[in-house]
């Protein structure tokens, strides 16, 4: 199985090694979203940048800046000005203030969003919960935004990867239950995508073995898995992938929209070494 045209691996393009473990920083509510409170900027830059720095801090070899605050999330046409605009402020401020990758993932699958603020903030990679096909979210109808996405980011020549879910979680694949996960895979694949994500059902969910088999075994690009990765299922999902993007467990008690735990970041960080052959 190839890609066309064959692409080099973009893990090792950005973090300078193939396996990775990369954090998330579920940023405070932003302006214009329900829950913002009319706090400064300033508190949400600094809230930001210290979840990044204890990543950081704790071994891991990337972040991934999120709009997580901001439930219910909006539709990727309803992403307001003000959302693109504070996400570029706090992932600029993260990137300046840690030594590490920065991505971007502005919810819900706003892709040409999240794009605009990599080029804006100095990011490497984006996060397409949906990136082909479409599927029923809690938001309702949300289409793979892929030929416009890839064609936006070459119009802003941005240096940018896309990192696409295979199966999105948060949402119902009902639309196209009739294509296969090869199918699905190859899809992803085909419509250019640099890495791909095998996820649960839900925000903390644990990744089955069987999603992530069934994707490595239909693509020649890296995988990584995408939510639900703890302490206790780290060693045997970490052998089967080529890294993780982990939140919830490296927070405190284990709950997403607490504060990132060190020294769980350090705990996780030492087993995937451990995992993978890495030196310490």
């Amino acid at each position: 199985m190839g890609v066309y045209p064959p692409k080099p691996n973009a893990l090792v393009e950005i973090f300078g090694c193939p396996k990775v473990l990369i954090g998330t920083v579920h940023s405070l509510p932003l302006p214009g979203s329900p829950r913002y409170r009319g706090e400064p900027i300033e508190e949400l830059i600094a809230y930001a940048v210290d979840e990044a720095r204890r990543y950081c801090d704790g071994g891991l070899d990337g972040v991934i800046v999120e709009n997580s605050g901001d439930v219910p999330f909006s539709k990727p046409e309803d992403i307001g000005l003000e959302t693109a605009a504070a996400m570029a402020v706090l992932a600029e401020h993260v990137r300046r203030n840690v030594s590490i990758p920065v991505g971007i993932n502005v919810l819900a699958n706003g892709v040409a969003c999240s794009i605009a603020v990599a080029k804006a903030a100095g990011g490497r990679f984006v996060r397409a919960n949906q990136w082909v096909n479409a599927y029923v979210a809690n938001e309702g109808l949300v289409e793979g935004p892929a030929p416009a996405a890839t064609r936006y980011r070459a119009w802003l020549h941005a240096d940018v990867r896309v990192f696409a879910d295979v199966h999105v979680k948060h949402g119902s694949h009902a639309i196209v239950a009739d294509r296969s996960l090869e199918a699905m895979t190859r899809d992803a694949e085909f419509f250019d995508a640099d890495v791909l994500i095998a996820t649960g059902e839900r925000t903390g969910g644990a990744t089955e073995l069987s999603e992530l088999a069934g994707i490595r075994e239909s693509t020649a690009l890296p995988v990584i898995i995408g939510s639900g990765v703890t302490i206790d299922n780290a060693a045997e999902l970490l052998a089967a992938s080529d890294g993780a993007i982990v939140a919830s467990w490296l927070k405190e008690e284990g709950v997403w929209w607490n504060p990132v735990a060190p020294e769980r970041v350090k705990r996780l960080a030492a087993l995937a070494a451990d995992v993978w052959g890495i030196a310490g």
